[in-house]
């Protein structure tokens, strides 16, 4: 069973920015933007070594941890540094312009 929350507006997001939004509940934001004109959220941590995401570069669809600067593919989650780890991509359903992520 999935737990779908309204993360933001799709006003709120636009492509080639990163946007951070705080869910009750979450211990760490999501991160929402949109990569070849798809809406992508996923969790605001590292899967390398927790580290927060917020502050995180985007370019051309590629995320760059500030941590230790694993770069990870928004399109599919895949880590150019490390195949054996995935920033996790949360579905994404977009009702009357609210973006909707399934967390679970």
């Amino acid at each position: 069973m999935a737990l779908r929350v309204r993360v933001c507006s799709r006003l709120d997001v636009q492509a080639g920015a990163l946007k951070a939004f705080d869910v009750t509940g979450v211990t760490w934001p999501v991160l929402v933007t949109v990569v070849d004109g798809e809406v992508v959220a996923v969790p605001g941590v590292c899967p390398h070594e927790d580290v927060g995401l917020a502050t995180a570069r985007l370019d051309r669809g590629e995320l760059t941890c500030p941590g230790h600067g694993y770069v990870f593919d928004l399109r599919d989650g895949k880590c150019a540094h490390d195949p054996t780890l995935l920033l996790r991509r949360y579905p994404v359903t977009i009702v009357g312009g609210e973006i909707y992520v399934d967390l679970l």
